[in-house]
């Protein structure tokens, strides 16, 4: 039983941890809401605008595939300034 014992002990540990992880990005969480809203309320960029944006930032941290980016940037590129 001593292994059903430590298993708990690491679920109560992870659970722990998961909770100070998440507290810790509370405010990174708010503070990427606020800069979204400010960027909709100055009129720099639109919503879909900031999530075609998002989606190309995530393809380029994935390393993806470069015809996927092109088409992403094509979009991107359409938009009058």
């Amino acid at each position: 039983m001593s292994d059903d014992k430590t298993k708990q002990e690491y679920i109560g540990n992870f659970i722990r941890a998961l909770a100070e992880v998440e507290a810790e990005m509370l405010p990174y969480q708010e503070h990427r809401k606020d800069l979204k809203k400010s960027y909709v309320q100055n009129g720099w960029l639109s919503k879909d605008e900031m999530s075609s944006a998002i989606r190309a930032y995530r393809m380029l941290k994935n390393d993806e595939d470069i015809e996927q980016l092109l088409d992403m940037y094509e979009k991107v590129a359409k938009v009058p300034y």
